[in-house]
């Protein structure tokens, strides 16, 4: 896993090239706390890519034949790698943004349904592929799928473990944006100026009300969101706000 930070921005790669960028229980470990370090004080965006031709393979399937364990045992496994995974991206207060490079295939594509907003290279295929190795969706999928792409879409995507392109998953909600290969650092880099633009903790705050509001009844729902605001109405970032509206001028978050 290599981490670089610049300019605010975290860029967090991939780099098993080779094993087209497969996830050890080692590397989701440090996945997971690199996103847990990240604060809205020092960053303003979380980027995830992968070296070379592939985003990720998912789950190491060579590590996966030689581990000899019980039903016990892969349960705190998963929970501490993966699961770990989920819940420092869903829980992290700034946006993480998915720059697929490539394939994205089982815990990949999980990874990118459960970053904030995706980005594909054109030539880059897509499969919640875990059914092909005998295993239910992980990363979230099972959590995360529906929501994105729809109940059924996404029992077709998890039963059928087919590939599907990048203009594909743009249809099924899956990433925002699909960007011939060539144009895909270039478009990512407008993105992050944008959220660079942005006052990070409120969109923070953002973030945490609409996935804490994902299962709530709305009236739950409309009193979280509600009290949320209340928070944002609090911060140096609405007063900037209103002040550079006001007087004609970008607001300097």
């Amino acid at each position: 896993m290599q981490i670089d930070d610049e300019d605010g921005i975290r860029t967090i790669t991939f780099d098993r090239p080779d094993a087209l960028n497969a996830f050890t229980p080692d590397a989701a470990v440090a996945l997971a706390d690199a996103l847990a370090e990240v604060s809205p004080e020092e960053y303003d965006a979380v980027v995830l890519t992968g070296e070379g031709d592939a985003f990720s393979a998912g789950g190491d399937l060579q590590a996966m034949a030689e581990r000899d364990e019980t039903a016990e045992e892969a349960f705190d496994r998963v929970q501490e790698t993966l699961g770990r995974v989920v819940e420092e991206a869903l829980t992290a207060r700034v946006p993480i943004v998915a720059k697929v490079n490539g394939d994205a295939v089982g815990a990949g594509l999980a990874v990118t349904a459960v970053s904030d907003l995706a980005y594909a290279a054109e030539s880059a295929s897509f499969s919640c592929a875990f059914v092909r190795v005998g295993l239910v969706p992980d990363t979230g999928g099972t959590f995360l799928l529906p929501k994105l792409v729809g109940l059924r879409t996404a029992k077709q995507l998890a039963f059928t473990a087919e590939f599907f392109s990048a203009e594909e998953a743009v249809e099924y909600d899956l990433i925002n944006r699909a960007v011939p290969d060539d144009e895909l650092d270039d478009a990512v880099d407008e993105l992050l100026e944008t959220l660079g633009k942005r006052p990070t903790k409120t969109l923070g705050l953002a973030k945490r009300a609409i996935h804490e509001n994902m299962g709530r009844h709305w009236r739950e729902a409309l009193d979280h969101e509600l009290h949320t605001q209340t928070l944002a109405y609090g911060t140096a970032e609405h007063e900037e706000g209103v002040r550079a509206f006001l007087d004609g001028e970008e607001p300097e978050f």
